[in-house]
């Protein structure tokens, strides 16, 4: 199974390439087609003064019929294409899994404590280990 890497980031709701540890991730995420009128992709509602993209805005729009649907219920009907590198055996590979974030507990090497975050959480398919890929938190 060869996974489409993304010509563009315009083309995906959420791309990033991560170094964990010994091993690498780089996750993509396409925009969906509109459930309602199917011909154009949705994305986040655009400002009519710049023209830019609202990124922090609670909805998904479809630029043609104007369908609007909620960022939460969008986001978890999509698929996260990951290649992959594990940190634990060096296994190499690639695999989609549902784009849902789960709150996980990691070590935090500045604080020197177990910290809460959401992560997509995903196996490496040879050794079994589990791989997460956090939000990046500021």
């Amino acid at each position: 199974m060869a996974l489409r890497f993304p010509e563009s980031a315009e083309e995906c709701v959420y791309l990033t390439r991560r170094t964990i540890k010994d091993g690498k991730v780089v996750a993509w995420v396409f925009k969906e087609t509109c459930p309602k009128c199917k011909k154009a992709k949705m994305g986040k509602p655009k400002d009519e003064k710049t023209g830019k993209v609202k990124i922090r805005a609670k909805e998904y729009v479809c630029p043609e019929c104007g369908h609007t649907v909620e960022k939460k219920a969008y986001e978890e009907t999509l698929t996260c294409n990951i290649e992959y590198t594990c940190p634990h055996c060096g296994n190499k590979g690639e695999l989609q899994v549902p784009f849902k974030r789960k709150k996980v507990q990691v070590f935090d090497e500045e604080a020197q404590k177990k910290k809460s975050m959401d992560a997509v959480k995903f196996q490496c398919q040879k050794c079994g280990k589990d791989i997460l890929i956090t939000k990046k938190m500021k």
